[in-house]
């Protein structure tokens, strides 16, 4: 085949990672797979080398490839997979995202399981064209007699600490504009490897955003060997009566930071935690729910607030929950500007922000 041909040169970018306590978490979580089923202690990085682990064990069509892939990926990710699985199927290519993109639609429209890695989503632009006009529009503009399905894009995404504007970035929205990909963001290590998982294997080309801040502070039970948990529903982290709070990936911890304090500084109020976990398309019927019985709504993520999928959920719940609500939905989001530097802990929506968002709505009175 074509692709046992294509291993590019190996080329580096800097390896950083972000260092430190991870954000206090008392909530159950709710376990997506089965009480019975063994687990195992690990990183949210390690969780995503076990789910590409299982992905080409199970598979002998898949391949996985990137900038540094070969020898692991700049965060590690796919270390020791080339040596398992072999040079044919777990390879490099050329620094060229527009290159890795539209190689990866030509290996999935003739069958095979794609699993392409952007080593950063700040640099899947020049990847766009490819993914938003080819891999999101193959089935429709033949008439479903060619698709691009089992093709994943896989990319560190969101603030790090010290990434600046070219390594901090959050593009979700843009692709959620476009029909016909599903977008897709873990919170915890093992949201990681069951959505993933879950992610290679769907019908559908799937933009895979990895929260690179909490790749190593986040740390869990995962459970070993195979399992997926559904794309398209979100989950509830921890019941409330008195707000709704929305959000994904790294900002899940913000906002259960942001309970904890407003829990204990707002006496009498409860909120709701809902992770979203798949962006596109996104569980309406989950968060409408829960809006018809809190009477109130934020949405929170580190994308900027103009345009960003807040509005969005915003609007929808605007739309069906009018009656419902008993305060204006609040959005606690980055700025519209350019990712800083220096500025990065101004720019970010933290848990001050959110619990501001909380105090404002709970004591709404028109």
């Amino acid at each position: 085949m074509a692709f046992n041909k294509f291993i590019g040169t190996q080329v580096g970018r800097q390896n950083f990672q972000r260092t430190g306590t991870m954000l206090s978490n008392n909530f159950q979580r709710t376990r997506m797979f089965s009480e019975a089923q063994q687990t195992e202690k690990m990183t949210l990085v390690g969780a995503i080398n076990s789910a590409l682990d299982v992905a080409l064990e199970t598979d002998p069509h898949s391949c996985l490839f990137g900038e540094d892939v070969a020898f692991g990926g700049v965060f590690r990710a796919a270390v020791g997979l080339r040596e398992k699985y072999g040079p044919e199927r777990v390879f490099n290519t050329p620094l060229c995202e527009q290159g890795i993109a539209g190689f990866a639609i030509g290996l999935a429209a003739n069958g095979v399981t794609s699993i392409a890695e952007i080593q950063f989503a700040d640099y899947i632009f020049p990847a766009f064209d490819q993914i938003v006009n080819e891999a999101a529009k193959l089935r429709y503009r033949s008439g479903g007699t060619y698709n691009c399905g089992k093709l994943v894009f896989r990319a560190p995404y969101g603030a790090v600490g010290h990434g600046g504007h070219y390594h901090s970035q959050s593009p979700e929205a843009y692709f959620c504009h476009t029909p016909g990909l599903k977008v897709v963001v873990p919170s915890s290590p093992a949201e990681a490897k069951g959505l993933l998982l879950a992610s290679i294997r769907d019908a559908n080309p799937v933009i895979f955003l990895e929260p690179k801040w909490i790749y190593r502070s986040s740390v869990g039970e995962v459970p070993i060997g195979d399992f997926e948990i559904p794309l398209g529903k979100a989950r509830i982290v921890k019941p409330g009566t008195s707000v709704t709070l929305v959000g994904w990936g790294a900002q899940m911890l913000v906002l259960e930071k942001a309970i904890e304090y407003a829990e204990k500084n707002l006496p009498g109020v409860s909120v709701e935690l809902i992770d979203l976990r798949t962006l596109s398309p996104w569980d309406q019927e989950t968060v409408i729910n829960s809006v018809q019985k809190t009477g109130k709504l934020i949405v929170s993520h580190e994308a900027p607030v103009t345009g960003g999928l807040g509005a969005e959920i915003s609007a929808k719940v605007m739309e069906k929950c009018f009656l419902s609500l008993e305060a204006p939905i609040e959005r606690v989001c980055g700025y519209d500007t350019p990712f800083p530097g220096a500025l990065e802990p101004v720019y970010v929506p933290s848990y001050l922000k959110v619990f501001d968002a909380i105090k404002k709505v709970v004591e709404y009175d028109i």
